[in-house]
């Protein structure tokens, strides 16, 4: 069901709830923001297949401007809040958005400085008046509430993170269908994790992350109340699960390991006894984290694998993962196949790049030939996400790592992941990123980058101990020969890691030596 449904059904509902200050937009509210937000569009130029960039933080607003794009048969271009000026005036560029709506948490000159490198882009900013952009606020109110005459269902067009150079849009077409037609997250949300129009949903990521944005979208096509948290704060999310008595929730192995860190006594003093699903995505969790939450919350634990790209869909609920684990799930849309570098299929148990057969298709928009990439060399319509697996006998899906931060040491391939996994169940260690470096005898070393628990413990003596304790659970060739620390790894907000970032860091300057070497 659509929004405007749900308004005339439940006018009173509340659609959206900021978990902080308790702000409510009901659903009837929800519907009248889209219209007004779709009449803009339509009043300032904008036709079905255009695009609008929306430049936010978390907050209800966001909602107008998505559910209005919907209705007015728009891209809707989510645009991270963390971006500098060059990089949002590419997307703006490349995704051909004639408006962007920012907010006053964005700030002015950035949005200003994107602006002037992009042509003809029209703007409209939420908050502090500074007379030189128009209000989303004051635009809005001046437009009827009734819907617009040629509705249309837009979609999403969100940019890939990427391993180098810009992200990329993924583009899926606009299809003429009515903005009620049926959304098929909703068969994923009400059949695998339970929700109805009964869920109390709390949504703790960056909207503008593909996840965050089509699962509270989903939310609505079913009635539920959504709450949105400005940002993530362990503490608070609990609190929020308390005060609102939350069913449902999505978050990011990072959020699991922040909730944990947290004093027993305050965890047990807040009551998630409401919880019926917490599910997980976007980044690898570590056994022991995963463990530690079933152990704490009941088998309500629940995960799934899949990308901005939506051309596949693995999950697994407590209960498999229990027997299964470090298993991402099984399929549900897609059939798995892992394959060497020449696209031949292999054996089960070898591990391989992960394709998705007769999944859902996708291009990387003005990017063919990253589109080609994404594509099976025999099999035109199998495409991959880039990661490695391997599947079990019983047709779980097990995750190595990404191929492009695979280390080939001496002619062997090593995947980070399964050290970084080992190094994170060490006691002093709260964050580990591994990933190769130049070595002259073997082409590339494996190397540990360390947050510590304590940053007192950042000495070569815990280097070496990191090192030895790596040995006593892996074969030596996939432990770091060197540890380095810092005192916080770089991650976005919904937990995924910038490993290009510090692998660059090392290619890009001369050997030097690091704790840990001769």
């Amino acid at each position: 069901m659509h929004t405007y449904l749900h308004a005339l059904t439940a006018p009173d509902k509340p659609a959206l709830i900021n978990a902080l200050s308790g702000e409510v937009r009901t659903y009837a509210e929800l519907d009248r923001r889209s219209n007004q937000m779709a009449q803009c569009a339509r009043s300032i130029g904008l036709r079905p297949r255009d695009a609008v960039a929306i430049l936010m933080t978390n907050r209800l607003e966001y909602f107008d401007a998505v559910w209005g794009a919907q209705r007015a048969g728009l891209y809707y271009v989510c645009v991270s809040s963390r971006l500098k000026a060059e990089e949002i005036a590419y997307i703006l560029e490349d995704s051909g958005a004639q408006l962007l709506i920012s907010c006053d948490q964005i700030p002015e000159n950035v949005v200003s400085e994107a602006i002037a490198m992009s042509a003809g882009v029209k703007h409209l900013r939420i908050g502090s008046d500074s007379g030189v952009y128009d209000s989303f606020d004051v635009a809005l109110d001046a437009m009827p509430t009734d819907p617009i005459d040629d509705e249309v269902a837009g979609v999403d067009m969100l940019y890939s993170s990427g391993t180098t150079g810009f992200p990329k849009g993924i583009k899926r077409p606009i299809e003429d269908k009515p903005i009620d037609a049926h959304a098929p997250i909703t068969d994923l949300l009400k059949g695998l994790f339970g929700a109805s129009s009964n869920s109390i949903y709390l949504s703790p990521a960056p909207l503008y992350h593909a996840a965050a944005l089509r699962w509270c979208l989903g939310m609505h096509h079913i009635g539920a109340s959504v709450i949105i948290m400005e940002k993530f704060e362990a503490a608070e999310y609990l609190a929020a699960v308390e005060r609102y008595q939350v069913t449902l929730s999505q978050v990011v192995p990072t959020m699991l390991g922040r909730m944990l860190a947290l004093p027993e006594i305050a965890r047990k003093a807040i009551d998630t006894s409401s919880l019926e699903a917490i599910i997980h995505a976007a980044a690898p969790c570590p056994i022991p984290v995963k463990e530690a939450m079933i152990a704490w919350l009941g088998q309500i634990v629940h995960e799934y694998y899949a990308g901005t790209e939506s051309n596949g869909f693995v999950s697994i609920s407590s209960e498999e993962w229990l027997a299964h684990r470090g298993s991402v799930g099984t399929t549900v849309i897609g059939e798995i196949k892992i394959c060497d570098e020449d696209g031949t299929e292999l054996p089960i148990g070898e591990a391989g790049t992960v394709f998705f057969a007769g999944g859902n298709t996708f291009h990387y928009h003005n990017d063919p030939e990253k589109t080609l990439k994404s594509r099976h060399p025999i099999h035109s319509d199998w495409s991959t996400l880039g990661d490695i697996g391997r599947l079990d006998d019983e047709g779980y899906l097990y995750l190595s790592d990404r191929k492009a931060f695979m280390i080939i040491s001496g002619g062997v391939n090593i995947y980070p992941q399964e050290t970084e996994n080992t190094l994170i169940t060490h006691p002093a260690v709260a964050d580990a990123a591994v990933f190769g470096i130049p070595d002259s005898d073997f082409g590339e070393a494996v190397k540990a980058v360390v947050q510590p628990e304590v940053w007192a413990d950042s000495t070569p003596e815990f280097a070496e101990e990191l090192i030895a304790f790596c040995r006593e659970k892996l074969s030596n060739i996939k432990c770091p020969k060197s540890v380095d620390f810092m005192t916080e790894l770089p991650r976005t907000p919904t937990g995924k890691l910038f490993k290009k970032q510090l692998r660059d860091a090392y290619w890009d300057k001369p050997t030097i030596k690091q704790s840990g070497e001769d």
